[in-house]
């Protein structure tokens, strides 16, 4: 693949454009729902801020974030939806500095780990890179949601490389989701960047393929688009089928969008 630039200055361009976006937000722009059945604004960023306090603590206080995702661990939605009605608890403008505090602490730290280091995760140790990534996701994602309820267009840039990449080598979480088993075989990924260049992933010679544009891909395994509104396209059966369940992200699918939702790609 083509190398792509440092994951973790994209992360905090990422969490900057967002920020933007947010600054001059009113009331009623806050409380605007979102595509996420019963999230408004406020709550995609208090999310964010809960995922941020995560990342922050994961790369800071290993010890008290084992702690944290013990406790999480034994119901981990309910843990997340605790976190997000004690956040909502307070004042919309307390919730954005929260996200903002949080945010800019979780990029820094994780910035200043060794390249090579591994993090505590909710499930296994990540690479600090990988977990950047899986940050990059989360921003991306929730940042799509706020943009599709305020009704404003995304500029894509070559930062999504990296979640076109953690994508592939997630590819497994949509089956585990459902219960099915993944396949053994591995997929061919050919990816156009939003600047032109091809990203491919995975044995140029593989039987199953996965083609198109990388924004595409990228709202594909958010699930903030259904695969009909997206210029992706199946070589294989097995590449077919995943077309339906991809997700970056483990735990449960959630209801993704319908068809014709949002304008095609």
């Amino acid at each position: 693949m083509t190398a792509m630039q440092d994951v973790h200055s994209d992360l905090a361009t990422e969490a900057a454009e967002l920020d933007t976006l947010l600054a001059d937000l009113n009331h009623e722009q806050w409380t605007t729902q979102t595509p996420a059945p019963g999230w408004t604004v406020a709550h995609q960023i208090a999310h964010l801020a809960f995922i941020a306090g995560m990342a922050r603590l994961a790369a800071t206080d290993a010890e008290t974030f084992e702690a944290v995702a013990t406790e999480g661990r034994k119901d981990f939605q309910g843990a997340v939806d605790a976190k997000l009605a004690e956040y909502l608890a307070d004042t919309i403008p307390a919730v954005y500095k929260r996200w903002q505090d949080e945010q800019r602490a979780a990029d820094e730290a994780l910035a200043a780990l060794p390249k090579d280091g591994v993090v505590p995760w909710l499930v296994n140790p990540l690479p600090v890179g990988v977990l950047a990534a899986a940050g990059l996701m989360e921003l991306y994602a929730h940042g799509q949601d706020i943009r599709d309820a305020l009704g404003v267009s995304r500029t894509p840039s070559d930062r999504i490389g990296h979640l076109a990449f953690f994508g592939t080598r997630t590819r497994d979480f949509g089956y585990l989701a459902r219960s099915i088993e993944p396949p053994k075989e591995e997929f061919r990924f050919e990816l156009t960047a939003p600047s032109g260049i091809v990203w491919a992933f995975g044995p140029e010679d593989a039987e199953q393929r996965i083609s198109g544009p990388a924004e595409d891909y990228c709202l594909l395994i958010t699930r903030r688009r259904h695969r009909d509104d997206l210029a992706l396209t199946a070589t294989g059966s097995e590449a077919e089928r995943y077309l339906d369940i991809a997700q970056a992200y483990r735990g449960p699918a959630g209801e993704g969008r319908k068809p014709g939702q949002f304008a095609t790609s």
